[in-house]
């Protein structure tokens, strides 16, 4: 097992490519349930007949756990868009098409959205008043049981060199509303300051599966709420700043 050709680093992991295998390695702090748990969501959509990377094993690699899958020889959308801005929106309406396709596959074993977001919320640093009035938001949302991706952007399409686009990442993945997943999608164009990537986004996703802009709007103070609890403090303040948006234009 090689460990020399390193494709990204992220907080707290590795990925690196060996041979024909992808190898995400995580530091010994990581959790090594979040790290079983992420495995077994990968094995259960492999299960639909979404196109994701196979999982092959779960490791160690020098005391450090890992998580081997099948290695992907493509472009990412975020580089297709890079590479080609004139293409941007028909990128992004390929985007929004994938997504479409994840949410019309049902998956029963995985974890519910709303609990994970409940979990989330309450995890904040906000006042008690306000985790309450977003408790009480989120239980108020239908409740759906699609598959939520919860970290569907370009970086995680790859488009195989046949032409197949292949989802990565199903760490976060539960079942739920899939507008709250769309907000989320929102939300991560946002924390890249690509405003007009966001609202083009949107707006394609919207029209395409008539869904009402207002409808998605509701949950984005609660998923960034949820969100907040993760990543550094320029993001967590960004995504604070949405919490008391009820009604955003």
């Amino acid at each position: 097992m090689k460990l020399d050709q390193v494709i990204a680093r992220r907080t707290s992991k590795t990925i690196y490519r060996d041979g024909d295998r992808c190898l995400k390695v995580f530091d010994e702090s990581y959790s090594k349930a979040d790290i079983l748990n992420e495995a077994l969501n990968q094995a259960r959509i492999e299960e639909t007949s979404l196109h994701i990377p196979k999982l092959l094993e779960v490791t160690t690699v020098d005391g450090k756990w890992a998580i081997v899958t099948q290695f992907i020889e493509g472009k990412t959308l975020s580089e297709m868009m890079k590479n080609a801005p004139e293409k941007k929106e028909e990128y992004l309406e390929l985007l929004v098409d994938l997504q479409m396709r994840v949410h019309a596959e049902r998956c029963p074993m995985l974890n519910q959205l709303k609990d994970k977001m409940n979990r989330k919320i309450s995890q904040t640093d906000l006042d008690a008043t306000t985790r309450y009035d977003l408790h009480t938001r989120l239980e108020g949302m239908p409740t759906h049981n699609k598959i939520c991706h919860g970290d569907f952007c370009p970086s995680n399409i790859i488009i195989a060199d046949d032409g197949t686009p292949y989802i990565l990442d199903w760490s976060h993945v539960t079942q739920g509303n899939a507008s709250a997943d769309v907000a989320r999608t929102y939300l991560l164009f946002c924390l890249q300051g690509d405003m007009e990537g966001a609202g083009t986004y949107l707006n394609l996703f919207c029209k395409k599966s008539d869904t009402a802009k207002q409808y998605v709007q509701k949950w984005m103070p609660i998923v960034a709420a949820s969100q907040s609890v993760k990543g550094n403090q320029e993001e967590r303040e960004f995504l604070l700043n949405w919490v008391g948006v009820v009604d955003y234009q």
